[in-house]
């Protein structure tokens, strides 16, 4: 069955093998990207792209009314950043608000915009791209204190959605794609972005509520908050 997927943070790394996996096999991908000369290659893989900057209120009520007569099945809550201080010496106030802004608040308030599409979407399923730095239990190393802390957010978010609307039938997963060669991974890190999104369109083809509120590999095996 076709599926319309909406994707943000679409233009490059993870979210731009997204649209060319999906759009590959017939899905209809609609593309979030924050510049209009920032398209680039995911012009010609999207059913439409969507010009919002979605850490800005204003860019994310356009948004909504963008996707608002849509159908959308799927959510890619896909849009992050790295941060830059990793020590506790290193690290900023401002730091911690911008990387917050873009890895925690974002994706709830892109969520909340799409919601009336979700609903009537066949799907209604909402996957937050989040990281095992996340977790608490396996953080034997410290460093990266905003990053680690927004998506450890962001998950908290994600479980707090999957409980509010339980009841309406919306899945609401958090997922670790791998340790991915993009601009945030690195060279050096060991998967492919074509091997990470590979695995996670099979783990997302097979969810259902009874993952609802998890913290997912990109495997589908559970990890631990």
């Amino acid at each position: 069955m076709t599926c319309t997927y909406l994707i943000t943070g679409a233009n490059r790394g993870l979210g731009l093998e997204f649209s060319r996996q999906l759009a590959a096999r017939g899905d209809r991908v609609i593309a979030v990207v924050r510049r209009e000369d920032a398209a680039g290659g995911v012009a010609a893989l999207a059913a439409r792209v969507v010009v919002a900057e979605v850490t800005d209120a204003a860019g994310v009520e356009a948004l909504g009314r963008e996707v608002a007569g849509e159908k959308v099945d799927v959510l890619i809550n896909n849009a992050g950043v790295s941060s830059e201080g990793k020590t506790l010496a290193g690290v900023t106030a401002g730091e911690m608000e911008r990387v917050f802004r873009v890895n925690s608040t974002a994706p709830l308030m892109v969520t909340r915009a799409a919601l009336p599409a979700l609903r009537a979407g066949g799907r209604r399923l909402v996957v937050n791209i989040s990281s095992q730095l996340a977790s608490i239990a396996n953080n034997t190393g410290g460093s990266s204190y905003a990053y680690r802390a927004s998506k450890c957010a962001l998950n908290m978010l994600t479980t707090c959605l999957a409980n509010e609307f339980r009841g309406e039938g919306l899945c609401f997963v958090a997922m670790h794609p791998g340790w991915v060669k993009t601009d945030m991974g690195g060279p050096q890190a060991p998967m492919t972005p074509e091997q990470s999104v590979g695995w996670m369109v099979k783990t997302i083809d097979g969810l259902s509520m009874a993952e609802s509120g998890r913290f997912l590999n990109y495997d589908g095996k559970g990890l631990p908050w």
